[in-house]
């Protein structure tokens, strides 16, 4: 990539990075908006990010690196279900501190936050964890439905709610899904 594209995409980046960490609502939030607050036109956009769906999904992947190689290094915890909640705890509270730009990656496109990379890279991580405490007959099943239990529109929908409660609730969950034997 040529030094200047380099800096328009990071410019953009930024920019949207912006804009979405002020929005209370993402669809409020256009290609154009993000084109005047970086200082480029709105085909630099297109051309690196391909559309608004294609902007989301690389800002939420910046913004998810961290997290992401850190709880892919080795998730902490004594049990698989220990290791389970860990990871799960960490999606919500990731999700609650970028809560309008998750709510924009799975609201984008077909709205299926089942087609995203980093489901995919929760979902294969997550499922390993289920496989170690059950067995792999039911773990793939498993890990999608714990990671229903993280999705940013209840995470949205149970914004009220104090931490203890959420943990409460993440933690019975999961401890029993994991808790017997296949």
């Amino acid at each position: 990539m040529r030094a200047d594209a380099a800096r328009n995409r990071e410019a953009v980046l930024a920019a949207a990075d912006r804009l979405f960490e002020a929005a209370t609502d993402p669809d409020r939030i256009s290609m154009d908006d993000v084109a005047a607050a970086a200082g480029v036109g709105k085909g630099t956009l297109f051309r690196h990010f391909g559309d608004r769906s294609g902007l989301i999904r690389a800002l939420y992947t910046a913004r998810g690196e961290q997290l992401q190689a850190t709880l892919t290094a080795g998730l902490p915890g004594d049990s698989p279900a220990d290791r389970a909640l860990h990871l799960l705890r960490e999606l919500v509270r990731f999700k609650q501190a970028n809560r309008v730009l998750t709510l924009a990656l799975e609201n984008a496109g077909d709205g299926s936050p089942y087609r995203t990379e980093s489901y995919e890279h929760w979902h294969t991580t997550l499922t390993a964890v289920v496989s170690q405490a059950r067995g792999p007959e039911s773990a793939d099943y498993l890990a999608h439905a714990l990671l229903a239990a993280v999705r940013s529109d209840l995470v949205e929908h149970l914004r009220d709610w104090p931490d203890e409660r959420w943990e409460a609730g993440l933690t019975a969950l999961t401890r029993s899904v994991l808790a017997t034997g296949p």
